[in-house]
């Protein structure tokens, strides 16, 4: 199943959960993900954001954000189709590192784009 969409994120939060300086992410209905083995509660460092990593290896595996109900975002290099799934639009991109130029012209949206990402679905 193709993801609903996909964004970049230049918020603080994507940024030193993943260790990336423009992290992007896809999005998954909640029921069209497969995730094995099973996970566990999550964590939540910022309120109504919960993520998970792996146990083994500790690298960023999936995020629910409680303002995109049903719905689920993975890292994009975590996917074997990530170089045919193009971000859609960039996400709290008045926070971009200033030194980050991205040439596209896709639309940047200030804030959470969540009025954008939930009309994706």
């Amino acid at each position: 199943m193709p993801p609903t969409t996909v964004a970049y994120c230049h918020c603080s939060d994507c940024r030193r959960w993943t260790g990336a300086p423009l992290p992007a992410f896809a999005a998954f209905g909640a029921t069209d993900l497969t995730v094995s083995p099973e996970q566990d509660a999550g964590v939540s460092h910022s309120e109504g954001v919960t993520r998970w990593n792996c146990h083994s290896c500790g690298s960023p595996l999936m995020a629910r954000f409680e303002y995109l109900p049903d719905q689920v975002y993975v890292p994009l290099g975590l996917l074997d189709q990530a170089a045919d799934l193009p971000p859609a639009l960039h996400c709290h991109s008045e926070a971009a590192y200033p030194w980050l130029h991205v040439d596209d012209d896709i639309p940047r949206i200030t804030g959470t784009a969540r009025d954008t990402l939930n009309n994706a679905t």
